[in-house]
């Protein structure tokens, strides 16, 4: 009888993308016993070389790891530097939009208590300097002081806008953070960084820039336009020849289908012709009340200090006390309606809201433009991301499909589209 032991040894099989067929190395090691009965006691060992991997794949292990380190090596490490170093200066932007942007807060709160302190002083000043006639001279002339002090901070505060220059820095701080976790993603996600995504960066940095600058003088933006325009922080899109949707030339794919191009073609129509519409006649709105409370506070401050001039004598000895008590408690109305009320701001608030329709419908009509869908961006994401900056559900972007018919008029719209803002 006979009694066979094997003892083996296999290493697993290691197989190389860049060769076609498999290769398989393994050492086996196989020892036979035969009983005393059958034949002289001894052992017969029948041993296969051992063949070593890193010996006979030394090359190939090599040219292996030379192909993976290749692979993984950006292919273009100037433009990912490139991009690295603007993520760096939209941080650093970010932050110094939200100091200024603090800062700025600050002024409109002390003009604001400065203001009316002085105007109601002044005012007080005036009315009780008849009843002491020995100091008649010192509170008409610290009145007087007073009211124009107030007169000239009031035509400062008007030129800047303390309210609105702080909500500028506000949207810039928030957008320039919103950039830079774009660039993060970009770096963590994409493969390979080219020149355009670095110009198309650049673009958007430079498009911030211009509408929320840093500085105070020069380049502050304008804060009574002639023209009310929504605001624009985002470079201008490459206009693509646009082309009439039809049963035809509509193409399905990439999560677009006949159907949503429906919905986002009404959409647009209804957030120009509604929303942003809307926004641009309500900053129209607050910049005239603005407007005319800019001129009317100085105006008034002004008055007041001539008529404090005028205290007990000849001539305005009956008109002179009422004008400047009167006019220093208006004053204090006046700038408090104004910059309590942050006209500026709101301005700004209504200007920016603007903008953001203005945006999504360039949005939309730059992907509805592209007859290629596989150039677009996944319908199914965009419509979901365009639903939420509007606060309504996907399902709700149904309703709009019906305004998409060119025989839609402003009167058939009675809803704006936008349920958040």
């Amino acid at each position: 009888m006979a009694a066979l032991r094997a003892q083996g040894l296999c290493l697993p099989s290691t197989s190389f993308s860049s060769y076609p067929a498999r290769r398989q190395v393994s050492s086996c090691r196989a020892t036979l016993n035969l009983s005393s009965d059958l034949s002289p006691k001894g052992t017969i060992n029948f041993q296969k070389p051992m063949i070593k991997l890193n010996e006979l794949t030394q090359n190939q292990q090599y040219t292996v790891t030379t192909e993976i380190t290749k692979r993984r090596s950006p292919k273009s490490p100037k433009e990912t530097a490139k991009l690295r170093a603007i993520a760096e200066a939209v941080a650093d932007r970010a932050e110094m939009h939200d100091i200024i942007g603090q800062q700025r807060n600050n002024w409109n709160h002390h003009f604001l208590h400065s203001i009316n302190s002085f105007a109601l002083s002044a005012s007080l000043m005036s009315g009780i300097s008849s009843s002491f006639p020995s100091h008649l001279l010192e509170f008409k002339l610290s009145s007087m002081l007073l009211f124009t002090a107030a007169a000239g901070m009031m035509l400062v505060v008007n030129k800047i806008q303390p309210s609105q220059l702080a909500e500028e820095q506000r949207n810039a701080a928030r957008l320039c953070k919103k950039l830079g976790r774009e660039i993060d993603e970009m770096l963590s996600t994409k493969s390979r960084i080219t020149k355009q995504d670095v110009s198309d960066v650049m673009d958007k940095v430079i498009a911030l820039d211009k509408a929320y600058p840093l500085g105070l003088l020069p380049g502050m933006l304008e804060k009574f336009p002639e023209h009310v325009e929504p605001t624009r922080w985002w470079p201008k899109r490459q206009a693509k020849q646009t082309e009439t949707l039809t049963d035809q030339n509509r193409r399905e794919g990439n999560g677009w289908t006949k159907e949503l191009e429906e919905k986002m073609a009404g959409l647009v129509k209804v957030l120009k012709m509604k929303d942003e519409s809307n926004y641009v006649e309500l900053g129209k709105l607050v910049l005239g009340v603005n407007k005319s409370l800019a001129i009317s506070g100085p105006a008034i401050a002004g008055l007041a200090a001539i008529a404090t001039g005028f205290v007990n004598s000849p001539i305005g000895d009956s008109w002179a006390p009422i004008l400047s008590v009167v006019g220093g408690a208006s004053v204090a109305v006046v700038n408090t309606l104004q910059h309590g009320g942050q006209l500026g701001m709101i301005f700004e608030i209504f200007r920016n809201c603007a903008g953001l329709f203005r945006k999504m419908q360039e949005e939309i009509e730059s992907n509805l433009n592209e007859t290629e869908v596989e150039k677009r961006e996944n319908g199914e994401v965009f419509a979901m991301k365009i639903a939420l900056e509007l606060g309504v559900n996907v399902e709700d972007l149904q309703e709009f499909a019906r305004f998409a018919s060119p025989l839609c008029k402003v009167e058939d719209i009675k809803e704006f589209a936008s349920k958040l803002i």
